[in-house]
């Protein structure tokens, strides 16, 4: 089995929703993140998510756009981030996804960087911009790389589109919890409870709610329905509050996060 699939099996055991940490390579500064991935970690994220900064990120509301600027330029590139990948899988063995755009991907090339991702220690790849559909070169490409495939689904998304991006998919499926960009939310969309039901008819896969989730009482509205939730946006201004202090603001922020209310 694969990292993630061990994982959410190990999760569904103990009965309990994942939580997924999302960082921005380079961010706050070139050199931040592995010591910032151990920091998620030890405070209990079951996944971390490493997003490639890309100079035209659509689905990213402002603070992932303003991280990935910083990141930009301090000199973040593709091979950057998978150097700084290796380094962080030296030190953990939870997974880790790759979140980033089209572009640079094919600008890498879709071999070369899926095989240099699963040599670094990726297990999965999570492309925002890539619609299920038309996904077969990179599917067929991270396959025989073995990384698995995120898609999304969004409370705008008809039968068709969710159903698409089940069969697509194979390490979880991605459940956008509001209409629009990431950024954090005070509540969640009503939408994502019964967008979840909608999902779970097509699929057997780990079901992961991401874009918004910013407090405790988001992840206790998702336990019994989701099996994991991403938290980003507000991961990333916790870490802007105090830049020279960010492995502590990833600690605070996630013990926080994972205190009831």
């Amino acid at each position: 089995m694969s990292r993630i699939a061990t994982t959410f099996a190990r999760l569904r055991r103990e009965k309990r929703l994942g939580l997924l940490a999302y960082l921005t390579v380079g961010y706050p500064t070139l050199d931040a993140t592995p010591a910032l991935v151990e920091a998620a970690v030890a405070e209990g994220a079951d996944a971390i998510e490493l997003g490639i900064p890309f100079s035209d990120p659509l689905a990213d509301g402002r603070t992932i756009q303003a991280a990935s600027q910083i990141a930009l330029k301090a000199g973040v590139t593709v091979r950057r981030a998978l150097e700084v990948a290796a380094l962080c899988r030296a030190s953990t063995d939870v997974p880790l996804l790759f979140m980033t755009y089209l572009n640079p991907i094919l600008a890498f090339g879709l071999d070369r960087f899926c095989e240099r991702a699963r040599a670094v220690g990726i297990d999965g790849l999570i492309v925002p911009d890539l619609p299920a559909g038309d996904s077969d070169d990179l599917r067929g490409c991270a396959s025989a790389a073995g990384l698995d495939t995120v898609f999304f689904v969004s409370p705008t998304s008809n039968e068709a589109g969710i159903q698409a991006a089940c069969q697509a998919a194979t390490g979880f499926v991605y459940c956008v919890a509001v209409t629009g960009t990431t950024g954090a939310r005070a509540q969640l969309d009503a939408a994502v409870l019964p967008l979840i039901d909608s999902v779970r008819r097509h699929t057997t896969l780990p079901i992961v709610v991401g874009f918004g989730i910013s407090r405790p009482a988001h992840l206790a509205a998702l336990e019994g329905h989701a099996d994991g939730a991403i938290v980003a946006s507000a991961l990333l201004d916790a870490i802007g509050e105090a830049p020279d202090d960010a492995a502590n603001q990833v600690r605070r922020f996630l013990r926080g996060l994972r205190t009831p209310a």
